[in-house]
């Protein structure tokens, strides 16, 4: 397993990740470790629902977060784009082992389900919870870069 980007948000995530709508958002969804799908598979699917109807299931009991701080830059020096957010912190983490988090952009927070969410990265956790904080430090959790 390893850090992507889903199909459907090649090319988009950076615009996604300014948060273009009125009551947008990215959300952090972690997924239980047992019953991941491959990251070849995991790629292919275009919308939160469909992921989570896959053999992935996500870690409820910690729940979603919203990220802050996020923002883009575009870096002419090195030719490359940047998306960053504030650290998460999930606090007294409880339930099942995480194996990854999903960064999705929500186009309406206030309405909406599942399937109106865009997987837009995968990132591999390893984390078994166990009543304390857990913070998920992040780092560009998206670069792109010219290779023309």
């Amino acid at each position: 397993m390893a850090n992507i980007v889903f199909n459907v948000s090649l090319g988009r995530v950076a615009s996604l990740a300014a948060l273009p709508a009125a009551s947008d958002a990215l959300i952090a969804v972690p997924l239980e470790a047992t019953g991941l799908v491959t990251d070849a598979t995991m790629r292919d699917y275009d919308d939160l629902s469909a992921l989570l109807a896959s053999a992935s299931n996500e870690q409820t009991t910690m729940g979603r977060k919203t990220l802050t701080g996020v923002t883009v830059t575009v870096d002419d020096t090195n030719d490359r784009v940047a998306v960053d957010c504030a650290d998460i912190t999930w606090t007294a983490a409880t339930g099942n082992a995480v194996g990854a988090v999903v960064i999705c952009y929500d186009p309406d927070t206030t309405t909406g389900t599942d399937a109106d969410l865009i997987p837009l990265t995968k990132h591999d956790v390893t984390l078994t919870p166990d009543g304390n904080n857990f913070t998920l430090t992040v780092s560009d959790f998206y670069r792109a870069s010219s290779t023309a």
